[in-house]
């Protein structure tokens, strides 16, 4: 399957991911950690997004009609980018993202991916799909914001080079006034 994607062109389209997304999808389990996981990081690194939650099955029987059902649901949704995956997990338990009918509803997406299956040393079919492959849920969460603390700083810095140059400015017109 996988043979069969890379020849149809499947893994070779990467849109960049929206620098500053208003909001995001998470297609994931309603009861899994890795929906946790990800509220957890976005509050902390950029608590202003807006999370939807498109629950799905994760695995099992029916878990790739779900999935890909909860891909094509998120397209309507209004999100600047969509998460998808699930924690980790046996191979069996991370198949359904192997799904080629997953794999096609990522590919079909009109909203930015960010596949988030199983741990680092996992990869699935849906990883080569997505536009960004992140090794865990948490780290698929801080890919898709920035951090508020780092603009917070540049905003501090702009602010106080505008200071020093208005300063600078004040005293280059004092010293002509004078």
């Amino acid at each position: 399957l996988k043979e069969k994607l890379f020849k149809e062109g499947l893994f070779e389209q990467k849109r960049p991911l929206p620098v500053r997304p208003k909001s995001i999808c998470a297609v994931t389990s309603a009861t899994g950690a890795a929906i946790e996981d990800i509220i957890n990081v976005l509050s902390r690194r950029y608590p202003f997004i807006r999370l939807k939650l498109v629950p799905v099955l994760v695995q099992g029987a029916g878990a790739p009609e779900s999935i890909a059902k909860g891909i094509e649901a998120a397209q309507n949704s209004g999100c600047d980018l969509i998460i998808f995956g699930r924690g980790g997990g046996t191979s069996e338990d991370l198949s359904a993202f192997n799904a080629e009918i997953v794999a096609r509803a990522v590919y079909a997406s009109k909203i930015p991916t960010i596949s988030a299956v199983g741990h680092e040393i996992d990869f699935s079919i849906s990883d080569f799909v997505a536009d960004m492959r992140a090794p865990t849920p948490s780290a698929a969460a801080e890919l898709a914001v920035p951090d508020i603390m780092e603009i917070y700083g540049g905003i501090v810095a702009l602010k106080n080079r505008i200071g020093e140059k208005a300063a600078a400015k004040i005293e280059e017109t004092r010293t002509k006034l004078d």
